[in-house]
């Protein structure tokens, strides 16, 4: 496909433009050419061979924590809204596909629903979706979307795989030409897909001498005249012979509008036309536009004309003005291109008032958000749309709407009512029925409603809401989902702590620039605090408005802000600063969006509290139970690592623990199912219990066999794993015994590293009588010794084998000069996760 047949044409077109007005590609790529340079014919033919009938790629941001939406096509930038951003680690599709590097195929709106709900509650419509990374010099840098009509012939994953295999690869092609990173931070460019093949609208030229009715044509306009240039005479006669005899008036009355007004307009007439098809000799319309050039002295009048073939356009325009329904045209962003006479009488407004707008936003009736969701489903999902609107004289009209990805027409007729529900007039004509040719003066404008749009905001928010659960993440939430869906560049959350305001989490201000607010009181003059204590938000269109009402109050660089109080349960939480880049026109829908999101931010954050308050007593717990420093012991160097995992209460059963014999030292490590304070209080007493059984000489299968018959005993319904080493220092020489646990790893002094075969029992709590094998290891000077719980080596869509093999690999491959820098490394990865299903314990030992 040619690069000129897919068009960009987004913001500061047609190169994208930065936030601070610059050139937004150059700087991002450098000299080889534009991002959008190497995205645009990939993303048109992945939507083509995928059958589909849009597109999206997104990439990764320059700070690597968001997937930015670099280009659109098929479907207005406008509907994508609240995802032109999206957090890597949220749970989205676009995010879920960069994060494991693998294609997710959602056929349909119930796959969607079933895997990713927070998306479906965004963009609650009937479409298919397929994700597949897009890569880049050997690593992710984003991803590719293309959607799909759910009514289309079903596709399996490896399908859809195969057929954007070849989009996925042009990109990674073009994409790592590019001299700089692959990255983006900008809006969106919006690129339009080839338009249909359609009978094409020809334009010819044609130079008429008004003084000696001799003409120039060109090629086009000869074509146009069904006239071969080789039997062109030149003359208007040979012209005038190809116009239809009802016509010939129309040519030639072009000539005294030319004289009297200096110019012609659409004059119409019909030529000869020959069907190549059977012969037969027909007529074409064509339209006459024309300007009068006098010579310099005054003398010689020439008419230059342009011939315009009228099949399409023309044509078309008379055959919708005749028709009784009415007819409109919406483009992709629902903005009305056309509409028929009808559809003035119908909807009771002029074109001219209505071209170039929203037809809710002009039509007082329509401004209901679920006759806006109507043209959202349609181009969203691709299928034709129907519903009923009552009008306010008492009729229903019916509303038809057909969809394509250049924009949608509708159709709109008198609906008559259901049976038994309309009453009648004496003469049997229906109340509120609309006449032929009626038209009926709008109603007085109502309150405005929200917006469709501005009301997914408030679902989606409260939908991602409902899986936050600490305050940093509802913070987070608030910020990765309200700056894109409403255009916001900077937000400040605070909250009250003792009839003070504190800063819970800023993003988008200069650095230091808040400072100055930490710890005001309650009756500083302030828009925040003041919209907090009086419960209302505060609006700010421009920097003068602010000014105005708050004097020498400190100024940054935005042009708007809103300040909205977060309630909870009647008391206050805190406040909600949100600013905006330019000045700010806050209409009724956004200002009710908004209020209704900062009550939903103020529950969620008063949960939050609570939780991280729970979670607080909880970790003191745990970290109560274990150890708060390991013994000591000649000829070795101990060291351990605890991370809580990241669901629930983080707070679980994992222990590990250094305990001295009479014969040597004990190594120990343990895992307790379970992520509960009753887990970790199991752990506490398995702990007390491994220890005093060590500390009182007891042989290591004594030790485990107790231990397994306590927990039995407790009947505390939990089992537990544990690994128990009891080792010479003297010697090198130990005792293993393992109830479950993974096998321990083993570094030997020339840096290879094993997994140590240990002969293992069932895990503690399952059987009382169960026996435990003892099995024999030797440590050479020099040797590591590993012990951990699982949570080091599991990972989602991963066996454990492959976990260890990892840690193994990590463990041959890093020095060992200093334990504390081994163990830091072994658990990075595990650190690092955003989302750590498990807990995960390390217990390191050095053999000197």
């Amino acid at each position: 496909m040619d690069e000129a047949t897919a068009v960009p044409d987004g913001p500061g077109s047609p190169r994208g433009r930065n936030q601070d007005g610059g050139d937004a590609g150059r700087g991002r790529t450098g000299d080889t050419g534009w991002i959008e340079d190497a995205l645009t014919t990939p993303l048109v033919e992945a939507v083509r061979d995928l059958d589909g009938y849009g597109g999206l790629v997104y990439l990764r941001s320059p700070d690597r924590r968001s997937l930015v939406l670099a280009m659109v096509t098929g479907v207005p930038r406008s509907l994508l809204k609240s995802w032109w951003r999206v957090p890597m680690g949220g749970a989205l599709p676009m995010a879920e596909t960069y994060r494991r590097d693998e294609t997710v195929w959602l056929p349909d709106e119930r796959a969607t629903m079933v895997r990713f709900p927070h998306f479906t509650a965004g963009l609650p419509y009937s479409f298919g979706s397929a994700h597949q990374p897009v890569r880049a010099r050997g690593e992710a840098v984003g991803v590719l979307v293309v959607l799909r009509s759910a009514a289309r012939a079903p596709m399996d994953a490896e399908a859809v795989d195969r057929a954007l295999r070849p989009a996925q690869e042009q990109l990674a092609q073009r994409l790592g030409r590019l001299t700089a990173a692959v990255e983006y931070d900008d809006e969106p460019v919006s690129v339009r897909l080839p338009t249909p093949a359609v009978h094409p609208i020809r334009v010819g030229l044609l130079d008429w001498d008004l003084d000696t009715d001799r003409c120039t044509a060109d090629d086009d306009a000869l074509a146009l005249l069904g006239i071969d240039r080789t039997g062109f005479g030149g003359t208007l006669t040979a012209i005038e012979a190809r116009v239809s005899p009802d016509d010939l008036h129309e040519l030639r009355a072009s000539r005294s509008d030319a004289l009297v007004h200096g110019r012609v307009r659409s004059r119409h007439f019909r030529v000869l036309h020959e069907s190549a098809a059977d012969g037969e000799i027909g007529y074409r319309p064509v339209e006459l536009w024309g300007h009068l050039v006098r010579g310099a002295d005054g003398a010689g009048r020439m008419l230059v004309c342009a011939l315009v073939d009228a099949v399409v356009g023309l044509t078309a325009a008379e055959a919708a003005e005749r028709l009784p329904d009415a007819l409109f045209s919406l483009d992709q962003d629902g903005r009305l291109t056309y509409l028929n006479r009808r559809s003035e009488e119908l909807l009771g407004c002029g074109r001219e008032e209505l071209l170039g707008r929203y037809p809710w936003e002009v039509i007082t009736w329509l401004r209901d958000p679920a006759y806006e969701d109507r043209y959202r489903a349609a181009m969203l999902s691709q299928e034709q749309v129907s519903f009923l609107v009552r009008h306010p004289g008492g009729a229903r009209l019916s509303f038809v709407l057909y969809p394509d990805v250049h924009g949608l027409t509708g159709r709109v007729y008198p609906a008559g009512p259901p049976p038994g529900d309309e009453p009648v007039r004496e003469d049997g004509s229906a109340v509120g029925a609309l006449p032929d040719g009626a038209a009926v003066a709008p109603p007085p404008a109502p309150v405005a409603e929200a917006r469709a749009g501005a009301l997914y905001h408030v679902v989606q928010m409260a939908s991602v809401l409902t899986e936050a659960v600490t305050v940093r993440d509802v913070c987070r939430a608030v910020s990765e989902q309200l700056l894109p869906a409403f255009g916001v560049r900077e937000l400040a959350l605070y909250t009250v702590r003792e009839g003070r305001m504190y800063l819970l989490w800023e993003s988008g201000y200069p650095e230091g620039f808040l400072a100055p607010f930490e710890g005001i009181t309650l009756d500083t003059q302030l828009p925040g605090v003041h919209a907090l204590t009086t419960r209302l938000p505060l609006f700010f269109e421009s920097p003068e408005d602010l000014s105005g009402a708050y004097p020498g109050i400190a100024l940054d660089r935005m042009s708007a802000w809103s300040f909205l109080p977060l309630i909870a349960s009647g008391h206050p939480v805190g406040s909600c600063i949100l600013g905006w880049g330019t000045p700010h026109r806050f209409t009724a829908d956004e200002r009710s969006a908004l209020t209704a999101l900062s009550g939903l931010v103020a529950q969620a954050l008063e949960r939050a509290r609570l939780y991280d308050s729970e979670s607080a007593v909880a970790r003191g717990l745990q970290e109560g139970l274990l150890p708060h420093r390991l013994p000591a012991v000649e000829g070795l160097r101990t060291t351990g690592r605890y991370l809580p995992g990241t669901q629930g209460m983080a707070i679980g059963g994992d222990w590990y623990d250094v305990i001295t014999t009479g014969r040597g030292v004990a190594l120990v490590i343990g895992d307790v199912e379970g992520h509960s304070v009753g887990a970790a209080a199991v752990m506490g007493q398995l702990r007390s219990a491994v220890h005093a059984f060590a500390a009182s000489g007891r042989p290591p299968q004594e030790v485990i066999t107790h231990t397994n018959r306590l927990l039995t005993e407790l009947e505390a319904d939990a089992f537990a794993t544990c690994c128990y080493i009891e080792l010479d220092p003297r010697t090198g020489r130990a005792l293993a015994v393992r109830a479950g646990h993974p096998p321990p790893l083993l570094r030997r002094p020339d840096g290879r590293a094993e997994t140590l075969d240990l002969a293992g029992g069932v895990m503690l709590g399952v059987q009382p009588d169960s026996d435990y094998p003892v099995t024999e290891l030797t440590l050479d000077p020099g040797s590591v010794l590993v012990l951990y719980t699982d949570g080091l080596v599991e990972r989602p869509g991963s066996d454990i084998e492959t976990g260890i093999d990892r840690v193994r690999g990590c463990l041959a491959d890093t020095p060992v000069d200093s334990v504390e820098h081994l163990a830091d490394r072994l658990v990075g990865t595990a650190r690092r996760a955003r989302e750590r299903p498990d807990d995960v314990a390390l217990l390191l030992t050095a053999y000197r």
